[in-house]
């Protein structure tokens, strides 16, 4: 079994005191360890931003990819060994600026995979230029006369793009983030966790406080995951009050299902000099 300890690395933590990615961090041990998942059993790719360092900081299999390119990854990582518990981590310009492409293409794919998004709506490791996810009219590093493009919403592209599994937590919120990557890791088919996280050096808008103030539980609501016209309501509320939760959720096959080669025994036991392809070369002949 499992324990917090089992997890822990001799890595040097150096993220700001008081960062959002402690939160996740945290979360994602627990999860691990409540859901009584062995070490060698799980992978988790970062790309390059803050949170690219969690892959230093927790003791599982994992990677550390280019700019962009968590998805592309993972994905192959779980179709080479569909017994693998595959955990993407990227920031929010990471997710949604330069690897945006990816994700609609995982996501109609329906890959088993589970995407958690560090969303502190800045540049947090480039010292706090705009990202996509910056509100309209916030000043930056680099918009000092304020942003004027409008911010990406993750949720309602995640439902636009047809998601399996949409949803939202909050690092400030530990015990129900946790319960949250739970319910991602587990869920069959692709599963976005998009995550509040403030960015305590470079984010003095979006801070604790401010979340403290306007996030509320789905569940609590009686927000029901099931109804997809109601989560893109929900999807649109940010104001006055922030909705965390599942926004929605569906079954539908995964993307190994498609395919006969993929069944039986993983991609990654079978030798190479094993497989005839003589058949398969005959249909592009």
């Amino acid at each position: 079994m499992t324990t917090m300890q089992d997890l822990a690395t001799p890595v040097q933590n150096t993220w700001c005191p008081g960062c959002g990615n402690f939160g996740i961090l945290m979360a994602m041990k627990r999860a691990i360890v409540q859901l009584g998942l062995e070490r060698e059993g799980v992978v988790t790719v970062t790309g390059i931003g803050c949170h690219g360092k969690l892959t230093n900081y927790i003791r599982v299999n994992s990677i550390h990819v280019i700019h962009g390119r968590v998805l592309p990854a993972a994905s192959a990582i779980k179709l080479a060994n569909r017994e693998l518990t595959v955990v993407g981590f990227a920031g929010d310009g990471d997710a949604y600026n330069i690897g945006v492409g990816h994700l609609p293409h995982a996501v109609r794919r329906n890959h088993d995979i589970t995407y958690v998004v560090h969303d502190n709506l800045i540049y947090g490791l480039t010292t706090g230029q705009t990202s996509p996810t910056t509100k309209s009219g916030q000043r930056t590093r680099s918009t000092p006369r304020g942003v004027f493009e409008t911010a990406v919403n993750p949720i309602a592209l995640a439902l636009a793009s047809g998601a399996s599994f949409v949803s939202r937590g909050y690092a400030g919120d530990v015990p129900h983030l946790t319960e949250l990557l739970k319910q991602a890791i587990t869920f069959t088919g692709f599963a976005l966790v998009d995550v509040l996280q403030p960015c305590v050096a470079w984010n003095q808008v979006n801070t604790y406080d401010f979340y403290k103030k306007r996030v509320y539980k789905l569940e609590d609501a009686g927000h029901d995951p099931t109804d997809l016209g109601a989560a893109y309501e929900r999807a649109e509320e940010w104001e006055e009050r922030i909705p965390i939760g599942v926004f929605y959720r569906r079954e539908r096959a995964v993307y190994r299902e498609n395919f006969p080669f993929l069944e039986g025994e993983p991609l990654s036991r079978r030798g190479l000099g094993e497989t005839d392809i003589s058949e398969l070369m005959k249909e592009f002949a």
